[in-house]
């Protein structure tokens, strides 16, 4: 009873002693008011007056303690204070990118994003029945992104699409799906005549090699490039810059365009069909496609046409000339110009290395000589594409310089290639006219709109 008491007895001392040093502190404060009102100072004394009493009071504030102030203001314990932890979507994903350069598979770049053995068998496992991580290419990038809630791995398969691989914080597993990239897109045009080379021209409109090279595929059924191109002849586009949802550029799509060629006007605009596939029409809905291309070789000069007579350059006596030769830089690719099948791959006497394709309706065949290297997969027995790469000029076999000797054969006998009747491929189908005309007029009256100077007449 008497420990309690003594507890409770000294605690107030405190506060006694300090209640009686403020109240020292007013009597003196009015023996000053006292002192002032005896003694009035002048005016000038009042700042000097005032910043003494500031400062005496500033001492006396300071040397108090704290709790005589207010013993009623809590104090902030420090075991009361949690420390804050922002919750898991706060927290910033950590993310690792890796490009495939040549000769690396889907497991070394997985590898280098840090994925053990075990791991990356799992991926490559799970992801198969979707899409086989077998068929990864150079170039194509993965992604790895860590979140709280699990890590996610990215597979770029192209512009469009890519491979999705999720493994959850709460399980083992993998789940892939393919998801559609979004895609950004904005609408250009351009306008030229040309003065002194196409690829001059559509650089002063605007276009890049890229662009220009897509709008001599769409026209390559009917121009040929090697040798109808005049000075005056002139161009039209509508074309569509694609971005994907990094702003990574994906390429430029060509949405109409018209080529005038010596006086003549050629008109194209894509359409996407109801089956997915997107193709170049006339105004009118015919196919820009034809049975075959003008020409195997772009942007090169004929050296030598079809004759029935002609000296050889190289033996030096006169014989037949069964094709047209095409002048052009060593390494230029060649293509195919019509679909079917090689039927021969290799090395031919004079012509060199030579490639014979027979064509799907059976009856024509054509002939591509001197070639200096054959295009990778080209081999007797494999189905070639209207437009692919079979090869490069060179000069092999009997050749004073670089070129390709081209021959087109009906039913095995050579005949002029640059006469042969070309028929075109399949329409828009009836059913799709209407749709067609609806999302193409007005295209083709905004590329009506569009004006250059052609010095064409």
């Amino acid at each position: 009873m008497s420990e309690a008491f003594s507890k409770d007895f000294s605690a107030p001392s405190g506060n006694v002693h300090k209640r009686s040093r403020i109240r020292s502190l007013r009597l003196r404060h009015l023996h000053a008011r006292s002192f002032l009102a005896a003694h009035p100072l002048s005016p000038g004394w009042f700042p000097v007056l005032g910043a003494i009493v500031g400062f005496v009071f500033i001492i006396l504030l300071t040397t108090l303690p704290g709790r005589s102030v207010d013993a009623n203001v809590p104090t902030v314990r420090e075991e009361w204070l949690k420390a804050f932890t922002p919750p898991a979507e706060a927290l910033p994903p950590q993310i690792m990118h890796t490009r495939l350069k040549a000769g690396d598979n889907s497991g070394v770049a997985l590898e280098r994003l840090g994925f053990d053995t075990n791991t990356i068998q799992q991926i490559l496992h799970n992801s198969s029945p979707i899409y086989s991580l077998a068929n990864v290419r150079a170039g194509h990038e993965f992604e790895r992104i860590n979140r709280q809630s699990g890590i996610d791995v990215y597979y770029q398969i192209d512009g469009l699409t890519r491979l999705h691989l999720h493994q959850s914080a709460q399980q083992n597993d993998w789940n892939a799906d393919i998801t559609k990239r979004t895609i950004n897109s904005r609408q250009h045009v351009a306008a030229a005549s040309i003065e002194d080379s196409l690829f001059s021209a559509a650089a002063a409109a605007g276009l890049d090699d890229r662009t220009t090279m897509n709008l001599v595929d769409i026209f390559s059924w009917d121009i040929d490039f090697a040798r109808d191109i005049r000075k005056g002849d002139s161009f039209r586009v509508i074309y569509e810059e694609r971005f994907d949802d990094s702003g990574k550029a994906l390429g430029n799509i060509i949405l109409a365009a018209e080529f005038i060629n010596q006086g003549e006007s050629f008109k194209a605009v894509r359409f996407e069909q109801a089956d997915g596939l997107a193709n170049y029409f006339t105004p009118e809905g015919k196919s820009m496609r034809k049975s075959y291309l003008k020409a195997p070789v772009k942007f090169s000069r004929i050296s030598s046409r079809f004759q029935s007579r002609r000296m050889h350059p190289v033996l030096g006596y006169t014989r037949a000339h069964h094709g047209v030769d095409y002048a052009a830089p060593s390494g230029t690719p060649i293509h195919a110009i019509g679909d079917g099948r090689v039927e021969f791959a290799g090395w031919k006497g004079g012509y060199g290395r030579f490639a014979l394709i027979r064509h799907t309706n059976r009856e024509h065949s054509t002939a591509y000589g001197h070639m200096k290297a054959f295009a990778k997969g080209i081999r007797s027995g494999v189905r070639v594409h209207q437009g692919q790469i079979i090869g490069y000029v060179g000069m092999t076999g009997l050749a004073t310089g670089p070129h390709l000797h081209f021959e087109f054969r009906l039913r095995g006998r050579a005949i002029n290639p640059l006469t042969i009747k070309r028929t075109p491929a399949r329409p828009v189908p009836a059913s799709e006219l209407a749709r067609f005309q609806q999302l193409t007029s007005p295209l083709l009256s905004r590329l009506h709109e569009l004006s250059f100077d052609p010095a064409w007449g």
